[in-house]
Order: C-alpha cells, then sequence, then structure tokens
C-alpha cells in the first residue's frame, strides 16, 4: 500500500505540473499585440515600442504596437479586457483606465479589478510641480503663501479633470484655504504649451514632458511628487522632504502590463519574466530613464499587491475633487 500510494501521489504530482510545462512551452505561437490606449507618440506609446521590441527577442514572435485610442483609455482596455485570454493581446496601461476611470465613470463595460490581470509594472512615470517663471516661488512652501495672497489669481492646468493635477489643485484649495483655479487639457503637450506662455502658472506634470523645459530655465520645478527624488531631476526635492508628506503629494503611477483575467498561470509567469529580463538590461533601463520614468519590471504578483494597495486611495483622492464624466 505503501509504495502504490507513493507512485498515486506522483503520478498526481506530475499531472498539474505538465499542464502548465505544455501551456507555458505553446506560448507563444503567433504574433503578440500591445493594445495602447493613447495616440502614438506619447511617453506610454514609446514605452510600449521599447518593450515590444525586447519582448520580440525574449519571446521568439514579432510583438506590435497597437494604439487603441478614445474615452479615457475605455476603449482600449475594453478591447483588451474581451479578447481572447491567451496571451497574445496585452495592454500597456497608465492607472487612470484601470484606477481612475472606476470613480470618473458611473458604468464601465469592464472592471479591471475581475477582467484584467496584472503582468508586472514596466515603469514608474514621475511627476513634479512646476510653474512659469513669473511666479515667485522657489519652493512649495513659498507658493502657498503666494497663493494666499492673490485668490482667484492663479491658475493649475492639468491634463482631464480627475487627473492627478486636478486632484493635488482641490486638495490644496481645500486643505490651505486658497482659491486657485483648475484648467483642465486634453492632454498634456497643450497644457505644457500654455504654461510656458504664462497663459496657466502652474501644473503638475510628468518629468518626461516637463523636463526639457526645467533644464532649459521655461518652467521652475518646486516639488516632485513621490516618496523619493526622481532620478532625471535630482536636484528637486519631494514635497515630503519640504515638510507636506500627505498622501496625495506621495501618490505614484506605474506604467503596467496587463492580459485578460483568465489567462493561464504560466502564460503569464512567462511574460512577467520576459519583461523583467528586458526591463532590466542596461541599455533599456537607460533609455527608459531618458524618458524621465524609472525602471520597475516587479513580478506578477508584486504589480498585483502594489495595485490592490494603490486602488483605493487613488479613488478617494479622485472621489474628492467631485468629478463624474458620465
Amino acid at each position: 500500500m505503501t509504495r502504490r500510494r507513493r507512485l498515486l501521489c506522483g503520478a498526481l504530482a506530475l499531472l498539474p505540473l505538465g499542464g502548465l510545462g505544455a501551456a507555458e512551452a505553446d506560448y507563444p505561437s503567433r504574433p503578440i499585440r500591445i493594445v495602447v490606449q493613447y495616440q502614438p507618440g506619447g511617453s506610454t506609446d514609446t514605452l510600449a515600442r521599447l518593450l515590444a521590441e525586447g519582448l520580440a527577442r525574449k519571446l521568439g514572435q514579432p510583438v506590435v504596437v497597437e494604439n487603441r485610442s478614445g474615452a479615457g483609455g475605455i476603449i482600449g482596455t475594453d478591447h483588451v479586457a474581451k479578447s481572447a485570454p491567451d496571451g497574445h493581446t496585452l495592454l500597456l496601461t497608465t492607472p487612470a483606465p484601470v484606477a481612475a476611470n472606476l470613480s470618473l465613470y458611473s458604468k464601465l463595460p469592464y472592471d479591471p479589478r475581475t477582467d484584467l490581470r496584472m503582468v508586472s509594472d514596466v515603469a514608474t512615470m514621475r511627476t513634479v510641480l512646476a510653474v512659469h517663471p513669473s511666479v515667485p516661488a522657489h519652493d512649495f512652501k513659498s507658493l502657498l503663501a503666494v497663493l494666499r495672497q492673490a485668490p482667484g489669481r492663479y491658475a493649475m492646468g492639468s491634463w482631464g479633470p480627475g487627473t492627478q493635477p486636478h486632484q493635488i489643485q482641490v486638495y490644496m484649495d481645500r486643505t490651505y484655504g486658497l482659491q486657485t483655479l483648475h484648467v483642465p487639457y486634453k492632454g498634456e503637450g497643450p497644457m505644457a504649451i500654455d504654461l510656458i506662455a504664462g497663459t496657466i502658472q502652474m501644473t503638475v506634470g510628468s518629468v518626461t514632458t516637463l523636463q526639457p523645459y526645467i533644464a532649459a530655465g521655461k518652467l521652475r520645478a518646486l516639488a516632485v511628487a513621490g516618496p523619493r527624488r526622481a532620478r532625471a531631476l535630482p536636484a528637486v526635492p519631494t514635497f515630503a522632504e519640504q515638510g507636506y508628506p500627505d498622501e496625495v503629494y506621495t501618490q505614484t503611477g506605474p506604467t503596467s502590463l496587463m492580459v485578460p483575467a483568465r489567462t493561464p498561470d504560466a502564460v503569464v509567469a512567462r511574460l512577467g519574466r520576459a519583461v523583467a529580463e528586458v526591463v532590466h538590461q542596461p541599455e533599456v533601463s537607460r533609455r527608459i530613464e531618458e524618458l524621465g520614468a524609472e525602471p520597475v519590471g516587479n513580478t506578477p504578483e508584486q504589480a498585483a499587491a502594489a495595485y490592490r494597495q494603490s486602488l483605493p486611495v487613488t479613488l478617494r483622492l479622485i472621489q474628492a475633487t467631485g468629478v463624474k464624466l458620465d
């Protein structure tokens, strides 16, 4: 009986391992698509093409980037959520479509918590509070003093209602008794142009977009959001270093690779390993940092845990703005 039990246990143990091995061995069997919810040319699109190049070499199949923009990222996200769960259709997403939209919209055609699953956080896009040089402030404390003395005069630009700069603008007004204006744009490009021209006086924007203007002296950086300084702006202190550790100032948003929720564990694991290997290559890491971002390349389990931890904070901050987009 003992020998029979050993044989039976051995046979049963081989079954799941064999299944996982077969699923991973057969993947990928055809070209892979990375869907981006934004138009070509932006930082997410650029990161997707960098990742696609590396994954193609690692996985032995062509990896193409497909831009499905519109509706605040809903179109591209919904497409992937409803795609075959076989690892051949991937989503490279910012936090907005898979976190913020849960608060901004009363009803979505997908639920990112149940219709998608994490593969890896590819990189963290850092943001910085920057002002037009005409603003007489050189740190966050002095900016608050300037704003307090001139109610209704200064405007904060954002790349849309409910986004991080809008959250910070609302929080500043409520917490410090300020009266600033919110000016939403359809993207960072137009916002940056108006900030440089002085049409608006301040914003919280991506380091990717604003760093060249900061380096040229066309904008002044006052503080970076997040728990530590941004590698691309090492001389700029965080909000927390200046005495403002509130969670609205410490939140950072990863650009994450996701797949349909029912994608097999073995496929997700292989994709996760491939992403980590690509992201941690010195040349790829350097190019990510040149985008003003910071390489991550964590495991599926780590990315999922980070998402679960940050989601309630994100939703709470957006709800505080009172914004609904439908």
